[in-house]
């Protein structure tokens, strides 16, 4: 088993928010499973409504299972982009760089909206808070899980595709209709230092303070 500690970096909080960075072009190099473990495992600590959980992860590792799904993923990456009017050969250079993305990373991890634990209500009104609640929560257990992979020292990249063709996702890895992908994390190695885009100032962030 790899020792995690070989590749710990700054384990304060501060630092690991900041320094935390989306990765878009990894190193074929592979990575111990248990890293994966524990960052899913950080992501069970978020919050959540009624401590529901509403999250599960679909791990890919397997070569073949990437490039499948990565293609499946292109097909409708194509058809989109060109109802965006882009022409042919920019799809085609931009499928490359997505599918490459994908096809690289060691292990792709899938996150999937469970609501089968959640609350009920008969009017429609709660029921869609509820949902919005559950909605809102992976993007908290997301956080937690990127965090606590850039803490063992590897890089990730947060894609939201599956929301533009969750039946796709399903299909291709072959989840259950109760799972509603939306979210999908190469993680790796990174292959180059990531470009790091500037934050607002704390000011510019607060609307109200009374």
């Amino acid at each position: 088993m790899t020792d995690l500690s070989e590749m710990v970096r700054s384990q304060d909080l501060w630092t690991v928010i900041r320094e935390r960075s989306s990765v878009r072009a990894f190193s074929t190099a592979p990575i111990p499973p248990e890293a994966i473990r524990r960052a899913i495992g950080a992501a069970g600590w978020a919050p959540s409504p009624h401590g529901t959980q509403p999250w599960r992860f679909a791990v890919v590792e397997s070569r073949e299972e990437r490039f499948r799904l990565a293609e499946a993923m292109a097909e409708t990456w194509r058809d989109q982009l060109r109802l965006d009017g882009q022409d042919a050969e920019m799809v085609e250079r931009r499928l490359v760089r997505s599918k490459e993305r994908l096809e690289r990373a060691p292990i792709l991890v899938v996150m999937c909206l469970y609501l089968g634990d959640t609350d009920s209500y008969p009017d429609a009104g709660r029921q869609d808070a509820e949902n919005i609640m559950a909605i809102q929560s992976l993007g908290a257990a997301a956080q937690n899980f990127l965090l606590a992979l850039h803490a063992a020292g590897l890089d990730a990249g947060w894609m939201c595709a599956p929301l533009f063709c969750p039946g796709v996702v399903r299909d291709s890895l072959g989840l259950a209709p109760t799972l509603e992908p939306h979210a999908l994390f190469p993680v790796g190695r990174a292959a180059a230092p990531p470009r790091r885009r500037p934050r607002k100032p704390v000011d510019a962030l607060i609307v109200s303070w009374r």
